[in-house]
């Protein structure tokens, strides 16, 4: 069962392009870029597939080290696969491409001899290939990025559409009717529960129970602490397990390398989560000063939190206790409230334009007497909107209104388990509704 994705759109707008150029899709391992290609491919008259990782492909591996020119590589493909290349009427996918540096190296040169040939390719550990190339070939390649499943993406997944155009549709003036709230909140708690890879969310769709999802998630689990192996040789795996449970168990607070690894260096704990973010697995939120736009431009890389790329896999790397969170009426209870915050910085990810590398940020202030802290900071053309996340129904908003105060911004957003409203100049989102503020 294919589920349909926010990324279709986009792939379906390349297709059409009439300046064609190959395609990188780029995300963590089984964040669904090869269905979605596959997807796509449903619409050409023609679809080859090459998995540069499988050793039935090897030798399709070896014509891209032997040839650089696309003419040559697409001659020697049809000869060993039969599926006609043809602009316009085929695509070619290559897949798992970090495993062949000079297939990454050729995309350049479809682009200059073939550019009406439809190339995509994908991979799970992509940028640690692309670290190998003196250049990508600027302006030659085009860039898709890929992030599990948003809520949005999963109402639609389980056969409730209608109830995802709702929450589309409900603003702070148009606040979502009670029952329909109230209802969800209890898919909200359940995708935190579940996340939003594409496996899981597609097997809970046909009938998996809670407890069957939960071993798929074990399973992935598993599959990412393998794949440590194959970062970087200086790095042990080991290590890059203990930093990447140490990222979801500092969720909520600035990122503490003292905490992440007993009796190692600072400079090796920082390699490990450099490559956990590139490879997907992680997202910083960095610090910034908030004194105008563009957020980048103020940051202070020395105060960071760090996110991790998806709340079900969260959830059961720390063993969390569901009961909790199906049968409280808050989120605070559930690792003090730091997966709500977390699934808040996803969606906010997600909301992003697809087309470049996602960014968080926060502010705080550390005063004698003054401290504040905003959780998250969005750039809305010249404005910047400050988000403060509660768990909860209830809590209070000093920071927030310290921001609005010295930064003088026009508004700022609470959300909660709360309904869409408002209070002075802070408007209210409900969690379910976080991927809206703006």
């Amino acid at each position: 069962m294919y589920i349909q994705r926010h990324i279709d759109k986009h792939l379906l707008e390349w297709k059409k392009s009439k300046k064609l150029k190959p395609l990188l899709l780029r995300g963590a391992r089984q964040v669904g870029k090869s269905s979605s290609v596959k997807n796509l491919g449903g619409t050409f008259e023609h679809f080859m597939e090459i998995n540069l990782e499988k050793k039935e492909h090897q030798e399709a591996k070896k014509i891209f080290e032997r040839h650089s020119s696309p003419k040559l590589i697409i001659d020697e493909l049809y000869a060993m696969f039969g599926t006609p290349i043809i602009p316009g009427k085929t695509l070619l996918f290559l897949d798992e491409i970090q495993n062949c540096v000079p297939a990454i190296s050729s995309l350049r040169y479809f682009h200059e001899e073939m550019p009406g040939l439809h190339v995509i390719s994908a991979g799970s550990l992509l940028e640690f290939a692309l670290e190998e190339l003196p250049s990508l070939g600027v302006g030659r390649i085009r860039s898709l990025f890929m992030y599990p499943m948003s809520f949005a993406e999963y109402l639609n997944a389980i056969g409730s559409t209608a109830l995802a155009d709702k929450i589309a549709a409900s603003s702070v003036e148009n606040p979502m009717p009670e029952p329909l709230h109230k209802h969800c909140l209890n898919h909200l708690m359940r995708f935190i529960a579940i996340g939003g890879m594409p496996e899981v969310v597609a097997s809970h769709a046909t009938g998996a129970s809670l407890h069957e999802c939960q071993q798929i998630l074990a399973d992935l689990l598993l599959t990412y602490n393998d794949d440590f192996a194959k970062y970087k040789k200086r790095v042990p795996a080991s290590r890059l397990q203990e930093v990447f449970l140490s990222i979801m168990e500092q969720a909520g607070g600035k990122f503490m390398y003292s905490r992440a690894s007993e009796n190692t260096r600072h400079d090796s704990i920082k390699t490990a989560v450099a490559l956990l973010v590139m490879a997907g697995l992680a997202h910083p939120v960095t610090h910034s000063a908030a004194s105008g736009i563009p957020l980048a431009a103020g940051l202070n890389h020395k105060h960071q939190k760090i996110i991790a790329f998806d709340t079900g896999i969260m959830q059961q790397a720390l063993k969390l206790d569901l009961s909790k969170l199906f049968l409280g009426e808050t989120i605070e209870q559930i690792n003090k409230g730091a997966i709500a915050e977390t699934f808040v910085g996803l969606e906010i990810i997600k909301a992003q334009p697809c087309t470049r590398p996602a960014q968080l940020y926060y502010w705080q202030r550390e005063q004698p007497g003054g401290q504040a802290e905003v959780d998250y900071l969005i750039e809305n053309g010249a404005t910047i909107t400050p988000v403060e996340v509660k768990a909860g129904t209830t809590g209070a908003m000093q920071s927030l209104h310290r921001f609005i105060t010295e930064k003088n911004a026009k508004k700022g957003v609470r959300t909660s388990l709360e309904n869409f409203g408002r209070t002075g100049k802070i408007d209210i989102y409900p969690i379910y509704a976080a991927s809206k503020i703006s």
